[in-house]
Formats: C-alpha cells, structure tokens, sequence
C-alpha cells in the first residue's frame, strides 16, 4: 500500500503547503536529510483552538491540534519533496506544548503526532522524539511541531 492509498484510507486529504511567512525556509534538504521548521496547526488561516494546556486547553484538543500539525508537515513534505514516497525514515519528532504550570502530559499530546506518522508510514515513521513544554507558542496555539527525516539514497 503506497503512502497515498494510506493517507486517502484515513480520510486524510493533502493541501498545497503555504509559502513561509517570514525569513526562514520551511524545508531544507542537506544531502539526504530533511529539516522541516515549525509546522502550527492551522486549518486554512486559523488556529481552531488556542490557549494554553492544562489551562484553557484540554489534552484532547491538544492531541487533535498535533495531529493536525502532522498532516499539515505531511502537506508541506509533499509540496517541497515532490510526494511523500521519498522517505526513506521519519528520524526525529520535537513538539513544543504551550503548557500551564505543573502540567506533565506534554508526551500524551505528542502521541497524536507520532501514532499518525506509524499509521502512515508503517516501520518508516518509527522516530525519537522529544515533548518539550513551554510557556507559549506563535498565535497562541497549543502545539507546534518540528522533524527530521531521511530521504531515499
């Protein structure tokens, strides 16, 4: 099963990836490497919920929000790569988690993101990762994500 029969069995429909909105590349290739920047959850133009986690933001939401990051990072990797079948491996997660004061749970929000990557990808979106909370995100959002891949030789 091709990455977009996987994608299309999970209702998951890829969108052109906007351009950068400020003086940074969302992609970069460095020989077989990928580095992709800080991908927000947006649908359209919007954040869907903002606010902080473990305050006016549940783990749910947060959870939905990564998972929406992940198929944003899938619409820009499709965009900027040509097509998602170049990955060889997802290597490394980071995701920041705007996070009220004493909440722990920043690895249960990420779990979102990673699960979609296995679901997707199978033994190629296996990655590390890392679940960072900080005090707050661009736009106010809840989750911003970020990742190395590997390509194909």
């Amino acid at each position: 099963m091709t990455i977009n029969d996987q994608l299309t069995k999970l209702g998951i429909e890829l969108s052109t990836a906007p351009g950068a909105k400020g003086s940074y590349l969302p992609t970069l290739v460095a020989d077989s490497i990928v580095y992709v920047s800080g991908t927000l959850p947006l649908v359209g133009d919007a954040i869907q919920v903002t606010g902080i986690v473990g305050a006016e933001v549940t783990i749910e939401e947060a959870q939905a929000a990564a998972r929406q990051c992940m198929i944003n990072m899938f619409s820009r990797l499709a965009t900027d790569l040509g097509g998602l079948e170049r990955i060889a491996q997802w290597v490394k997660l980071t995701g920041f988690v705007a996070s009220a004061p004493g909440f722990t749970a920043q690895p249960t929000v990420m779990n979102a993101a990673s699960d979609l990557v296995v679901e997707v990808f199978g033994d190629r979106g296996r990655h590390t990762r890392s679940a960072v909370g900080v005090s707050a995100l661009p736009l106010g959002t809840p989750v911003e994500i970020e990742a190395i891949l590997r390509l194909e030789a």
